[in-house]
């Protein structure tokens, strides 16, 4: 098997580092702004998240068709970016309802799509998926710790208040700069959409049907595939139902926290967050072991395990022997083994099980799953646990332990479900596409 050079590897790690980085600027903390800057309710906020995931399922269909078919992976990703950063500058100023709404949706439209169209690049241009993927992909997951920790300092020293203020006062000021992550995101897209061109080129395929979409869809409709995309689906509620809450819930400890916490990680919750992505690194970084020691279906139900553990711990930290903040920061730690296990590996089957014509759509149509149906289900099924665990309140509390425990209880037990599926439904033997040789 040959090698993929170091400059190829940079290259491409660089490209995964700033495709993560704009999206982890401002995702985890997309749910404090609107509901204690803006003020928008839950029900509005939900609408926000899922409006965002349109651009998820209309990827297939354009982004995937352009790049298997018509034009260059690389060109069609930068002009994305650039037109995402215009559109991300805008969303920290505006302040109605409709227009963050239209606007979020503009801006779904053309980043989603970069997504999939990066890992196909990297794929395309990998020597040995199984060695060189992990490697490539753990940079996406160091660009989005950098920009939490960045934003989380830059709460921090910038827009805590001075003198002696009240806790309201030190949430609000956080609130309000919360909205100089969508800015950090747009100069980070600006500079991601030049540099796409300047990357190895990844010309269309001519395939065996014109239509690249529909002949990914006759590959996914097989084992292992087919159980891998139904099963993904409440996964990817999960998973959203996650970033939709975690970072508001770490917020009201973060003041229990150690000051040195917080002097690394800043405030917020987002910057919190990113232990998740420090272990996602180690993950990814034994992905070469991994991939080769077990089964993708051992590796799908250690994903599977590692959500439901996550839950658990939120929904009973109070009663954790270990103590409040040790059982949220392990909680957050095992994003790990969530992303790694199950959502990285299903990217890898999906390349590994498909020609080589489709691989761009058939990436856009898992992409799909997890960003377009994950997010639009996940957030609205966020949104009505949390009006239902709020038991009548006025406003969910994530200080109040009734709440939360009702809250992550709800994904805990989706989770255990979505365990036996996998070992249920998911072949234990299958063979990789003859062309992923």
């Amino acid at each position: 098997m040959s090698a993929t050079s170091a400059p190829v590897r940079a290259r491409l790690s660089a490209m995964m580092f700033l495709q993560y980085a704009i999206w982890g600027a401002w995702l985890p903390i997309l749910w404090p702004f609107l509901a204690d800057h803006r003020g928008f309710d839950e029900v509005q906020i939900g609408r926000m998240f899922m409006v965002g995931a349109v651009g998820a399922l209309l990827a297939p269909f354009i982004a995937g068709q352009i790049a298997d078919r018509f034009f260059a992976t690389e060109k069609f990703v930068g002009a994305s970016h650039l037109v995402g950063a215009v559109l991300i500058w805008q969303l920290g100023s505006i302040e109605t309802y409709t227009g963050f709404l239209w606007f979020s949706l503009c801006y779904s439209i053309v980043y989603c799509p970069t997504m999939p169209l990066t890992n196909s690049l990297a794929f395309h241009h990998l020597a040995d998926r199984d060695r060189d993927f992990g490697r490539v992909r753990r940079w996406g997951t160091i660009g989005w710790v950098v920009v939490g920790i960045a934003v989380g300092q830059w709460l921090l020293r910038h827009h805590t208040p001075a003198g002696s203020p009240t806790p309201e006062q030190i949430d609000a000021a956080y609130a309000a700069g919360r909205a100089d992550a969508f800015r950090l995101s747009a100069i980070l897209g600006g500079i991601m959409g030049l540099y796409c061109f300047t990357l190895p080129s990844t010309p269309p395929v001519k395939g065996a049907k014109p239509n690249a979409t529909l002949e990914a869809l006759g590959e996914v409709a097989k084992q292992p595939l087919v159980s891998l995309f139904l099963i993904s689906i409440p996964i990817a509620c999960i998973h959203q139902f996650y970033f939709v809450h975690t970072s508001g819930f770490l917020s009201a400890f973060q003041s229990r926290a150690a000051e040195e916490i917080n002097q690394i990680f800043g405030v917020g919750g987002g910057g919190l967050m990113t232990i998740g992505q420090l272990s996602e690194i180690v993950v990814l970084s034994a992905m070469p072991f991994l991939a080769r020691r077990y089964p993708r279906k051992t590796l799908l139900l250690v994903g599977c395990a590692a959500y439901a553990l996550r839950m658990a711990l939120f929904a009973y930290v109070e009663h954790s022997p270990l103590g409040a903040i040790p059982t949220l920061v392990l909680g957050v730690a095992l994003h790990g083994p969530v992303f790694g296990c199950f959502i990285f590996v299903a990217f890898m089957i999906v390349d590994e099980e498909t020609s080589a014509d489709v691989r761009a759509s058939a990436q856009s149509l898992y992409n799909l799953v997890i960003v377009g149906l994950g997010i639009i289900v996940g957030s609205w099924v966020s949104a009505e646990v949390a009006t239902w665990a709020k038991a009548g309140a006025a406003k969910l509390s994530y200080a109040d332990r009734a709440h939360t425990t009702a809250l992550f209880s709800v994904p805990m037990w989706a989770a255990l479900a979505c365990l036996l599926l996998v070992f249920l439904f998911y072949p234990s033997k299958h063979h990789a596409h003859p062309e992923a040789a």
